[in-house]
């Protein structure tokens, strides 16, 4: 059961506030910094400006709790959100068990709610302590980008909580069945969902651990990536996936089996019938940009 709806209104009204601050900060802060100076520092305050308190922080979280109307929900997830900028704010958030209200989120039916539980939980897992706690959430989370529409804000919010999550190699395991999807994904969305799942796959290949899996996984349009008109985001991240891979293999010492992998798998493109690998490698050594370039290299000299 929800609260009265006058209550609600009430807590609501500490959730609109706590934003329009939020944004006015950001609004301040914007004004100080030069066009092209994004990254997470960049966004944090400086040392002195106020954050929500604890105790404003614990009514968002409660509401959560308490109310069932979905705009309501989106607003205090929005300002929780907001709020995890400040580097301080996650640590409250998760000591006062923000963190299993939030990720409990991820079960609503609604996209948007669940969409910006999503966004909250990526703020939040910039904090290593925070990752131990929304692991538990990875495998529901790779089951919302499974289910969610072909490159819609729900399925973009959910890759970038995984990219995230999957900087070091602690939860890699969590995703191993979700790589056909994320492969899926890679030759049927759009440019932002194809950067943003390379991101996941790029840190997925940099593990060992992770290289079978990778390879045997089936995508017959891969070698499209690699390709002078391709946007140079895809590509660099493309080659980078390469990369890790083609290293690993090579570290196995004969041991990888060629047998295992079918003819569309990544191992068959990258590995065993790597002839028009190749000459999409030789012709990238052309491309007038350095990175793509040097990734080139990389590749052909492993």
């Amino acid at each position: 059961m929800g609260e009265p709806r006058g209550a609600a209104a009430r807590v609501a009204a500490v959730v609109v506030a706590a934003g329009a601050c939020y944004c006015l900060w950001r609004l301040a802060a914007g004004r100080g910094r030069g066009r092209g100076q994004a990254g997470p520092a960049d966004n944090r305050p400086p040392a002195s400006t106020p954050t929500m308190d604890v105790d404003a922080l614990q009514k968002l979280i409660h509401l959560l709790q308490a109310t069932d109307d979905p705009l309501i929900q989106e607003q205090a997830l929005i300002t929780l959100s907001n709020s995890a900028a400040f580097s301080v704010n996650q640590d409250i958030i998760r000591n006062l068990d923000g963190l299993s209200v939030i990720g409990g989120m991820l079960a609503d039916c609604v996209p948007k709610v669940k969409e910006k539980a999503l966004n909250a939980l990526n703020n939040l897992s910039m904090n290593i302590k925070n990752q131990e706690e929304i692991q538990v959430y990875i495998m529901q989370v790779c089951r919302s980008i499974e289910s969610a529409p072909l490159n819609s804000d729900l399925q973009l919010a959910a890759l970038r909580l995984l990219t995230n999550m999957s900087v070091t190699s602690d939860y890699h395991h969590k995703m191993i069945n979700s790589i056909p999807c994320f492969l899926h994904l890679l030759s049927e969305g759009n440019e932002r969902t194809q950067i943003q799942v390379l991101k996941v796959l790029v840190n997925l290949s940099a593990n060992p651990a992770m290289t079978r899996h990778l390879l045997r996984a089936q995508v017959p349009s891969l070698l499209l990536l690699f390709d002078n008109r391709i946007n140079r985001d895809i590509l660099l991240r493309a080659l980078a996936f390469a990369a890790n891979l083609k290293k690993n293999v090579n570290n196995e010492d004969g041991t990888v089996t060629q047998d295992q992998y079918s003819k569309d798998s990544v191992f068959f493109t990258l590995c065993r019938d790597c002839a028009p690998f190749a000459q999409k490698l030789a012709s990238l050594l052309h491309h007038p940009d350095t990175e793509v370039k040097e990734q080139v290299v990389r590749i052909l000299t492993q």
